[in-house]
């Protein structure tokens, strides 16, 4: 055995391999050691130490522990040990490590202080976060007592006191909670709260409030909790914590007593905003009834932190205020923050909400409470929320299922109040009125106290009509005991306002009724209707006011209408129309549907006149509502405003065609009357007399309805005078028989025009004897009597003599004058008045326009009746001032131009014309028409300025011609017995082509002057009314005018002569220019009637005496080139070259010559070159006329139309002179048009080339400009088969088939209608047109039908060779494809077929077809 020396040196060997790190050596040296002595205590904790570095844990614990138990009281083991279980990470040695940690802190607490500490230290973490709390407190209550012990410094043991609040706090957060260990914790702070200094102080607070905290969650520490609240309080007045401590507690617990309403005001008075002040609040007046405030203070506190019981109180409140939706809303709010284990709170507000939902109605809220009852535990089990569950049954309209919920309630149950309102519920809802008031009745005496049953019954007798409203002992007395017994009841105060309104007639208790209602219940939209028209009613502006801006500041966007409607009415009373208009855009936004709003808000734009915004308000309004009168009448007033008088005369027909409503009538007549004046501007009398007589009618019938009405008098006055304008023939006025002062049982009595001006006068009598104060009227009365005097057809000399009545008129003026002096028109009026003839009191007139002017400076009608005033007293130079003056003021008033253009006229002005001109630009005025015609017709009538630059100004540029016929027509329209007129017209209407209206003219003037004396105006009427007959074919009516005048005038020989030779009547005609002859005085005269009486030689075949007169002709020393031009065209149509060379030779010796002239030249020169065969230079004869003269249209259509039929290789340039003449001239476009579609066809250019410009498109707009032409329809044919063999050419089908028989037949119908002169010419081209046709037919291999088209016309004409030519065609082509390819024709055909060539010996065609 070793001995005790070798066990040491084994041990001191162990102990140095563990220093070197051989940790398997020093295991071979402990094992040696313990073989010797098994409880050697070091050579276990070497074993322990090397197996612990030598990764073996478990050898390692087990050698510890056995050191361990033979030595418990040493270290060394200990900490292996400890060293071990924090090194290895085994879930066992981490438990066991505590215990470890606890038996170090033992074993250092007497020799090694600091390492007991670090042990205390280690061993708190393993019980915080293992969070063994009360072990935590214990060690830390040993470490902080080792400190007492050792004497540290008061601040360290406030340190670890305060160390170990901080670490015991957290176990107040865990569910199981131990006593001890938060007793711990309590003395814990106040070991801490009695070290710190100073007191008060920032840490002292902090750490009290940790400590109230601490206790506030501590139940059985309530007296302890509030203690230390109080305390803090004391040292802190200023901190709301502990304050707010306790309202949580007062709020968690319940209680409501005086110290929690303290402590609630108190935390309110340091936190205005503390939500737990406000619910604290709330929640006390919730107790005490005071359930307003209660909902603003609970609503005001939930806000800022969300409860449950928050929400529960809410709801409740809002409940008993009858805030049904509000209510449920709360509850559902409370739901959401209601913690999963409080079941009461959760039932409670499933109960809450199931009753709000009920009460609230409606079938999605019934819904909703049938879920809630689903929801909560026992409910069919709860009599009261079985009967909610049977009222949602009703509110889903389910009335069987409530009642069979009543009856069961009802069945268990006979006394249940509620079971009994539920049945009379369903009573009502099926109209059982007397069953529902006996379960009423009953409910009520069940539950006496209950004012809702009260109200039900109230509500039922008031609904069961007139008789029970009446009798106070039912609606009345149960209505007060239902407010009384349940004054939140805002329902109960409706029904009371209805109540004192409707029966009670006690205005100012109805609307004390109705304003409580409305501020129980702010979405009672018909108590706050009600109170508020209440108010207005009473003139309270500012109650009513007060009430609708309350609504619309708490409103969202469409909602509260009936308060945006009421105050946008309100401030459509009072002016204020855009706010007015922002209110009632807001209540259609809440309902887009409601008409009568939109009515208001077309009102309201109308008042700040937006008219076209109106007119969509009431069109819409009427479009909701088609019966309402009102929103068509404004619409119709509106368009009246803005002009449109017929859109509103429709729509003023449309009401009055439903009633004869007395506005529409009016505003009727007025736009027929607007109407009418517009068509008298015009001067379109016939249909202005029209409308005159239908407003007549309408505004009778409305004074009629209304005769009280004073404007409706006026207007018929109006109505009546507007007659006077027109013309007397026009103006036969039907007039309503009482209105006429005839038997008033016939209906109407047809007026003439000065009878109707002087029912106007009547009128406007009767206008005055209603208001007789109004100067208005007396004006218009005395504007009538100078109408009436103007018209001047007396029927009784004393009374109605034109100067008796200007005097009544002036008397009438003067009388308006003296009532209103400020008047400018009234001044300007009695100028007029006075200046007239008649009267013709020249100083007060002038008096009257200057105090007219001095009243109103800018009065352009005054500053004009001046300067007439000036000009008819010859002072020229001061009407021209006031003339100019007016002009400034007004450059579109047409009378002062007039002025002007009268004095241009006296002075001897070349701006006399343009003056007169401008005034018919300007409008429609008698005396500048009739000057404007007469200066035009002046200066047609001078030849000599042809050439002149006025000339071409004046008549060519301005188009004055048609200007003034236009103007002139108008003018005669009004003033039909003026002959100077009616010959001016007559004249202008020759320049114009228009021989049917001049012819009319003529004819008009001659009756005129037939009736007048004036015998020399009357034969130049006459001799001009001849002419037109001529020119119109009535040649034999132009004889017999003729004849009629005295033949003293040169012109009416002429005219004679030539109405005779137009007749037929040669030797006549001869006779008639032989005495024209002798009569003419000029060597040019001469040579006119030289040239006719050669042309009538000609016509009778007399051939050298008319060149004999020509010759004789071109001798005169002024010859015409009018003669040398028949003498050319004699030696063209006899082939005499020789003469028509000689005579273009002289002709072209003239020199420039006019524009007519010249044409006829170059159309002679191109045809005596075609004479000659000098094709080429017809064409060039054609352009040097055409780039002599470019602005000639006519010559370039007679390029266009040479080119295609004498050098139709330039066919393209012919088109284009055709394009330009159109462009140039409208009235030769017409004929150039056809001459450029000829163009196109000879050049082949079809719609395959060019998609626009092609002969067929040419050849439509020549049809569309003129479709009486046959030509023209002759060149659509050539345009439609070119068409059709360009597609037969490319291979595609042809569009245009079958045109060709349809075409034809219009040819041939045009060809009947026109002259005989051009009769010839007109049967050549049918005839063309007819080969075109057959070709066209055979090309499309329709051979019948052109077999059968020849046929026709040969049956008409059948000598027609053109046509039998074409008709042997078309058989020939028939045998010939008929004969199988065959090419041989028999011999009588081929001799029909020769005969036929041989009658159209020229026709390259029937060579081509007989080769």
């Amino acid at each position: 055995m070793m001995s005790t020396k070798e066990v040491k040196t084994a041990l001191k060997s162990a102990r140095e391999a563990i220093k070197n790190k051989e940790f398997k050596e020093a295991l071979k040296h402990c094992k040696a050691v313990l073989k010797i002595e098994k409880n050697n205590y070091n050579a276990w904790v070497f074993i322990g130490l090397a197996a612990s570095e030598l990764e073996q844990p478990d050898q390692a614990q087990t050698a510890y522990k056995k050191a361990v138990e033979l030595e418990p009281e040493q270290l060394l083991a200990w900490q292996g040990l400890a060293n071990l279980y924090e090194k290895t990470d085994q879930w066992d040695f981490k438990a066991e490590l505590s215990n470890v940690y606890q038996k170090l802190v033992e074993l250092y607490a007497s020799s090694d202080k600091n390492k007991c500490y670090e042990m205390i230290t280690k061993l708190s973490d393993i019980y915080q976060s293992d969070k063994e709390y009360s072990e935590l407190a214990k060690v830390w209550q040993q470490l902080i007592q080792l400190k007492e012990e050792e004497g540290v410094e008061k601040k360290e043991l406030l340190q670890l006191w305060q160390q170990m609040t901080h670490l015991l706090s957290e176990c107040l957060n865990e569910e199981e909670q131990d006593n001890e260990t938060q007793n711990h914790l309590i003395t814990a702070f106040e070991k801490a709260m009695v070290l710190m200094d100073p007191v008060p102080g920032e840490k002292h607070r902090r750490t009290s409030a940790d400590y109230v905290k601490c206790l506030s969650k501590l139940p059985h520490e309530e007296a302890k909790m509030k203690e230390a609240c109080e305390s803090m309080l004391s040292l802190y007045p200023s901190q709301s914590y502990p304050l707010e401590i306790l309202c949580s507690h007062y709020l968690k617990t319940g209680i409501q007593d005086e110290d929690a309403f303290s402590c609630f005001s108190r935390l309110l008075d340091l936190a205005p905003n503390s939500g737990l002040g406000h619910l604290g609040l709330g929640t006390k007046a919730l107790e005490e009834g005071r359930y307003k405030d209660a909902i603003k203070d609970l609503a005001q506190g939930l806000k800022k932190m969300s409860s449950s019981t928050g929400w529960y109180n809410l709801a409740q409140a809002q409940l008993k205020m009858h805030r049904y939706s509000d209510s449920a809303t709360s509850c559902s709010q409370g739901l959401t923050v209601c913690v999963s284990g409080d079941v009461e709170q959760r039932v409670g507000l499933l109960k809450l909400r199931l009753e709000a939902l009920v009460r609230s109605g409606g079938e999605k809220a019934a819904d909703q409470a049938l879920e809630s009852f689903s929801q909560i535990p026992n409910a069919a089990k709860d009599p009261v929320l079985v009967a909610l569950k049977g009222r949602a049954y009703l509110n889903k309209g389910q009335v069987d299922q409530a009642l069979k919920v009543s009856s069961e309630l009802l069945a268990s149950d006979p006394n249940l109040a509620q079971g009994l309102a539920l049945r009379g519920l369903g009573h009502l809802a099926e109209g059982q009125q007397q069953q529902a008031e006996q379960s009423f009745l009953k409910a009520a005496g069940q539950s006496p106290d209950c004012g809702e049953y009260y109200f039900l019954l109230g509500q039922l007798y008031w609904d069961m009509g007139e008789e029970t409203r009446k009798d106070r002992g039912k609606v009345h007395t149960h209505l007060l005991k239902a407010a009384k017994l349940d004054p939140h009841l805002g329902c109960v105060f409706r029904y009371l306002g209805h109540y004192y309104r409707e029966v009670a007639n006690d205005h100012g208790r109805a609307r004390g009724c109705y304003k409580k209602a409305f501020d129980l219940d702010n979405d009672d939209a018909e108590s706050g209707a009600a109170s508020v028209d209440l108010s207005m009613a009473n003139e309270d502006m500012d109650t009513a006011l007060a009430i609708l801006q309350s609504v619309i500041e708490k409103a969202t966007p469409g909602s509260a209408k009936w308060a945006w409607m009421r105050r946008g009415l309100y401030y459509l009373k009072v002016g204020n129309h855009q706010q007015a208009i922002a209110d009632l855009q807001a209540a259609l936004r809440a309902d887009p549907e409601d008409w009568v709003c939109w009515e208001c808000l077309g009102e309201a734009y109308l008042n700040r006149r937006s008219f076209t915004a109106a007119l969509k308000a009431f069109g819409k309004a009427h479009q909701l509502q088609p019966s309402s009168i009102y929103s068509v009448y404004q619409a119709a007033a509106i368009k009246q405003t803005l002009g449109k008088f017929k859109e509103a005369v429709a729509e003023y027909l449309q009401i009055t065609a439903q009633q004869d409503y007395v506005p529409a009538l009016k505003g009727l007549g007025e736009c027929q009357l607007s109407l009418a004046k517009s068509l008298m501007e015009d001067s379109r009398d016939g249909g202005a007399i029209d409308l005159i007589q239908q407003a007549i009618q309408n505004l009778f019938k409305a004074a009629e309805l209304r005769p009280d009405l004073s404007c409706l008098w006026k207007l018929l006055g109006d109505a009546c005078t507007a007659a006077s304008t027109v013309s007397p023939n026009r103006a036969q006025v039907q007039v309503p028989a009482p209105l006429a002062g005839v038997d008033p049982l016939t209906q109407s009595h047809m007026m003439n025009q000065a009878q109707t001006v002087k029912v106007g006068e009547r009128c406007y009598a009767r206008a005055l004897k209603l208001m007789p104060e109004v100067p208005s009227l007396w004006y218009d009365l005395g504007l009538n009597y100078y109408h009436q005097a103007s018209l001047c057809c007396p029927t009784e000399v004393d009374q109605n003599s034109p100067s008796l009545l200007l005097e009544k008129a002036q008397q009438c003026l003067k009388k308006a004058i003296m009532m209103d002096s400020g008047n400018h028109y009234y001044w300007n009026s009695l100028g007029v008045i006075s200046m007239s003839k008649g009267l013709e009191n020249f100083a007060l007139a002038q008096h009257c326009f200057i105090k007219s002017i001095q009243v109103e400076s800018s009065n352009v009608v005054a500053w004009t009746n001046l300067g007439t005033l000036y000009l008819k007293k010859d002072n020229i130079e001061l009407a021209h001032e006031a003339f100019k003056i007016a002009q400034s003021l007004e450059p579109l008033y047409v009378n002062c131009w007039i002025g002007q253009a009268l004095i241009a006229e006296r002075v001897g002005s070349y701006d006399t014309m343009d003056l007169f001109r401008h005034t018919t630009e300007l409008s429609t005025h008698m005396e500048g028409v009739k000057g404007y015609a007469y200066w035009v017709c002046s200066t047609l009538l001078d030849k000599s300025n042809r050439d002149s630059e006025l000339y071409r100004y004046n008549i060519v540029q301005m188009n004055a011609i048609s200007a003034a016929q236009v103007a002139l027509s108008k003018y005669t329209e009004r003033i039909q017995s003026d002959p100077d007129a009616f010959i001016m017209l007559g004249y202008l209407n020759e320049h114009l082509q228009l021989k049917r209206q001049a012819l009319q003219a003529y004819q008009r003037a001659v009756e005129l002057l037939q009736s007048m004396s004036s015998t020399e105006q009357l034969a130049f009427a006459q001799g001009s009314y001849g002419r037109a007959l001529c020119f119109s074919c009535q040649c034999e009516e132009a004889v017999n005018i003729y004849n009629s005048t005295p033949l003293q005038e040169l012109s009416d020989l002429t005219g004679l002569a030539l109405a005779y030779c137009r007749a037929g009547l040669i030797p006549e005609s001869v006779n008639a220019y032989e005495r024209a002859l002798a009569m003419a005085t000029s060597e040019k005269e001469k040579a006119y009637i030289l040239t006719a009486l050669a042309l009538l030689q000609h016509r009778q075949g007399n051939i050298d005496s008319a060149k004999t007169l020509l010759f004789k002709c071109s001798m005169l020393k002024e010859p015409i080139s009018e003669s040398l031009l028949c003498l050319c065209a004699l030696g063209l149509v006899n082939n005499d070259t020789t003469l028509a060379t000689a005579a273009l030779s002289e002709l072209l010796k003239q020199g420039s010559s006019s524009g007519s002239v010249v044409e006829q030249r170059c159309l002679l020169t191109c045809t005596l070159l075609a004479l000659q065969g000098n094709y080429s230079a017809v064409q060039r004869e054609a352009s040097r006329a055409v780039h002599s003269n470019p602005g000639n249209a006519s010559l370039w259509a007679l390029l266009s139309r040479v080119v295609p039929q004498y050098y139709p290789r330039k066919a393209n340039g012919g088109a284009m002179a055709g394009h330009v003449s159109c462009l140039s001239s409208m009235t030769q476009g017409k004929r150039a048009l056809l001459y450029s579609g000829v163009n196109q066809l000879a050049s082949g250019r079809h719609s395959g080339e060019h998609k626009h410009r092609n002969a067929l498109k040419t050849m439509q707009k020549a049809v569309m400009l003129c479709p009486d032409d046959p030509a023209t329809w002759a060149g659509l044919i050539a345009a439609c088969h070119t068409e059709n063999t360009s597609c037969y050419l490319s291979g595609s089908a042809p569009c245009r088939k079958g045109l060709e028989q349809t075409l034809m037949s219009v040819v041939s119908e045009k060809v009947r209608t026109v002259e005989e002169i051009e009769r010839p010419l007109a049967q050549s081209l049918e005839g063309w047109v007819l080969q075109q046709a057959v070709t066209g037919l055979m090309l499309g291999g329709q051979l019948e039908q052109a077999e059968a088209l020849c046929s026709q016309v040969l049956n008409v004409s059948p000598e027609h060779p053109a046509v039998m030519l074409s008709l042997r065609q078309v058989q020939c082509q028939r045998l010939l494809v008929g004969n199988d390819g065959g090419t041989v024709l028999p011999d009588s055909v081929l001799e029909q077929l020769s005969k036929t060539v041989m009658m159209n010996p020229t026709n390259l065609g029937a060579w081509h077809v007989s080769g």
